[in-house]
């Protein structure tokens, strides 16, 4: 026989509300961050509808620094949401204009983890005064860079609020957070179109999705001209992880980003994948020098001193493992936009668990969002723009 568990009357309305928190735990997201390193505490990341509740609500909350707007829908119907952070959110001004994106790779989740927690500090610390974050009676000594400025045994635990206000005072910050919504739904690499044979002839489905990182335009013609080179069995086959789509800029989502990419002058980008701990910057598809390679190396030399990441070109990274990546955000967001575009592998996991590893992952690379925020006004104009 069965027992059956009571809670008396006068507990029951402390035990639900006890109740209620254990169980809200685990989906507390940014919340449960200071979590001690090893717990079993799982990392919730954002489905996307509670990611578009949540840019909706803070949009409404800070709509003087901080808009909110489609850039166009997927296959399946979802939004492809862009936030734009800046003093005068609603005017176009002549000031810098940096790009975060995550999850091109929808099943790359703490790109979007990234971008929402840089959202979320942004626009709660803006108007907060300069605070003793650690307590110790010193105001803004340990900036998010990477290092223990105080000699306290603790890193980046005092940032300066009123950096926040400088960046956002003369800056354009864009973020999407992801880029691929019915991939990140699905939990998929690529995105949930079907597909129609290789070519996009076929009358009947042969398979789904494409590899949104490889449906850019640049270089694309070299999958035909060099198959061995750069694997085109592996990108040409519709059912490949690596399918690069019948044409360039098939899809939706690579459409929406170039639309907006070629429509704002961008001085900077990172777009957001996962594992690997490392920054790569192009050409993505060969070692030959890019012509503003001494601007590159500075930049991911900086962004490599506050995240510890490798750096290191596209091509120079894949080539002795299979020839390169055609197709990228990087190489047309480079040579087409004139943008010093960054791909930024976060982690040792494609989606890490450990809200303590997620924390730090979050915090270190909004650190690397400020720094390339104060650097971009003093960058010179790229010179692949005069090739």
């Amino acid at each position: 026989m069965l027992k059956t568990w009571c809670v008396p009357r006068r507990f029951s309305s402390l035990f639900c509300l006890l109740l209620t928190l254990l169980l809200a735990l685990p989906s507390i997201g940014m919340s449960s961050s200071n979590a001690p390193p090893g717990t079993t505490l799982a990392y919730h990341y954002r489905t996307y509808l509670e990611m578009t509740a949540e840019l909706q609500a803070l949009a409404q909350k800070y709509p003087e620094i901080m808009s909110l707007q489609t850039i166009g829908k997927t296959y399946e119907g979802r939004d492809i949401w862009l936030v734009k952070l800046s003093r005068n959110v609603s005017v176009e001004e002549q000031e810098p204009s940096l790009l975060f994106m995550g999850a091109h790779h929808g099943n790359e989740k703490p790109g979007p983890a990234v971008c929402m927690f840089f959202i979320n500090y942004m626009v709660e610390n803006y108007t907060r005064p300069n605070t003793d974050d650690d307590h110790d009676g010193l105001l803004n000594e340990d900036p998010i860079d990477g290092v223990d400025n105080d000699h306290d045994g603790r890193i980046d635990e005092d940032p300066p609020e009123d950096l926040v206000r400088s960046v956002l005072n003369s800056t354009q910050i864009f973020l999407i957070p992801i880029v691929n919504p019915d991939g990140y739904e699905a939990d998929t690499r690529k995105n949930c179109v079907p597909n129609h044979g290789p070519f996009g002839l076929s009358k009947t489905v042969t398979s789904y999705g494409v590899n949104l990182n490889r449906n850019y335009d640049d270089p694309w013609y070299l999958y035909y001209l060099l198959p061995t080179q750069y694997g085109c069995m592996f990108c040409l086959s519709d059912s490949s992880i690596n399918y690069h789509g019948p044409q360039p800029f098939s899809e939706n989502e690579t459409r929406a980003v170039k639309a907006f990419a070629e429509s704002h002058d961008l001085v900077v980008s990172i777009s957001y994948h996962s594992y690997g701990q490392f920054i790569l910057y192009p050409w993505m598809h060969t070692s030959k020098p890019v012509p503003d390679e001494a601007t590159f190396i500075s930049l991911g030399e900086n962004m490599s001193r506050i995240n510890g990441f490798t750096l290191d070109t596209g091509g120079q990274y894949c080539i002795p493992r299979y020839g390169g990546t055609l197709g990228t955000s990087e190489n047309f967001l480079y040579r087409t936009c004139g943008a010093y575009a960054f791909t930024v592998e976060l982690c040792t996991q494609r989606a890490p668990t450990n809200p303590q590893v997620m924390f730090e992952t979050c915090l270190t690379q909004t650190g690397v969002h400020l720094y390339l925020c104060q650097r971009a006004a003093s960058l010179p104009a790229a010179k692949i723009l005069s090739h």
